[in-house]
């Protein structure tokens, strides 16, 4: 952990984002928790539950063809107040959904906020490479995933209470708070690098990036391998699996909460324990890994109590899966193309995370079993180990040290 300490010490531009990034993420799981509460307090469908998990992505994979262009060609700061802006008003009118004759506005909302907060992510994925390189870059990466994971386990937990004692919109309330606060804090950042406003079109921008892809494939490879962790989109079925297993024995909103804090717990511990043993030939290995953990969890899925220690096991992995196979891809592209292509790359991961959501419903609805959709996910990761064994053998993929 010193490294992280002593890397937000020497870096003061990225010590002002983690701390923005800390309180945005925190306030965002308040009106996750909410949003899923509220849901299943209607008594919606499956068919629902999995439609609003994939909608948290599917804003993301419209977006991303011409958000990577506009990154390349406007000023990350200004971009990014304007995207935080977005997000305060989008969370802030949640308050208005009361019933389900409400649900095109909580769908129209979670489209525009899940909408700017991806253009945020990979507005500040594309602006890490300018501020940094080589092992520090690898660190940032894993700093930010672990970051991404603490807000996830204080807001998924703290906000299962809140939501429990205080209700929903209390909830959505202290959310667009949180997001003001971030505004402020980001409004007063000063962001030094060379921007270069570029004189193409986003039209021949695009067509350029597709250009790119044709003349470095292994581009194409790395960002199908990160998008393997869109897997783990495990929303949906954690709502299915408290409605299903856990509502008789624990209310539903702290059920949620405690669900995903517990995953959270190793998704924060497992990059400190890992993140100097990983390297390219290793990252098949965790792959491997991950695979044996969501089956685990399949096999304890109707204990509740077993169910937590499980998801610590499963999130153990996903970190480091997540922030390596993005640092590779970082490493291994031109520094022209970051904006566009970290867009891309975030366009097939939530591509994954979309399919993986909506298979979840979809499956469900059809009669089979929680456990055998787990089971399903975890099998797709022994596919990302095997692709990734080819793609190590037939590409020139360097190392992120």
């Amino acid at each position: 952990m010193n490294q992280y300490i002593q890397l937000l010490k020497s870096e003061p531009t990225l010590r002002r984002l983690s701390a923005i990034q800390l309180i945005a993420y925190f306030g965002a799981w308040f009106s996750n928790v909410a949003i899923y509460t509220l849901l299943l307090h209607m008594q919606v469908s499956p068919e629902v539950v999995a439609f609003t998990a994939m909608l948290h992505f599917l804003s993301g994979i419209i977006q991303a063809p011409f958000s990577g262009s506009i990154i390349d060609s406007m000023k990350p700061k200004k971009l990014m107040l304007i995207l935080i802006a977005v997000e305060i008003f989008a969370t802030l009118f949640l308050v208005f959904v009361n019933e389900l004759s409400d649900l095109w506005l909580l769908y129209t909302l979670v489209f525009l906020k899940m909408a700017a907060a991806s253009f945020y992510f990979t507005t500040e994925m594309s602006l890490l490479p300018k501020l940094l390189g080589g092992e520090k870059l690898q660190k940032a990466n894993e700093l930010h995933s672990i970051i991404w994971s603490l807000s996830y386990t204080l807001g998924m937990a703290i906000s299962g209470f809140v939501v429990f004692w205080l209700g929903v919109k209390v909830a959505f309330i202290l959310d667009a708070m949180m997001f003001v606060v971030a505004f402020f804090l980001l409004y007063k950042l000063r962001i030094e690098v060379e921007f270069i406003k570029s004189k193409e079109s986003l039209k021949e921008m695009m067509r350029d990036s597709f250009r790119y892809f044709k003349r470095n494939p292994h581009a194409v490879h790395l960002m199908l391998m990160h998008s393997f962790v869109g897997l783990t989109a495990f929303d949906a079925l954690v709502a299915l699996m408290v409605d299903k297993y856990y509502a008789s024995i624990i209310a539903t909103s702290l059920a949620l909460g405690l669900l995903h804090a517990s995953r959270a717990v190793g998704l924060v511990i497992g990059p400190v324990i890992l993140g100097n043993w990983i390297n390219n030939k290793r990252l098949v290995n965790v792959f491997i890994f991950q695979a044996f953990a969501i089956w685990l969890w399949a096999y304890l899925m109707k204990d509740f109590y077993m169910s937590l220690f499980a998801s610590v096991i499963v999130g153990f992995f996903t970190t480091t899966l997540w922030s390596y196979t993005y640092t590779l891809l970082q490493k291994n592209i031109e520094k022209k193309y970051y904006g566009r292509i970290v867009a891309y790359n975030d366009m097939l991961f939530l591509t994954s995370a979309t399919i993986t959501s909506f298979m979840i419903g979809f499956l469900a609805t059809k009669g089979f079993s929680l456990e055998f959709i787990t089971l399903l996910i975890g099998f797709g990761f022994v596919v990302g180990a095997i692709y990734f064994k080819w793609v190590l053998s037939t590409q020139n993929i360097k190392e992120v040290g």
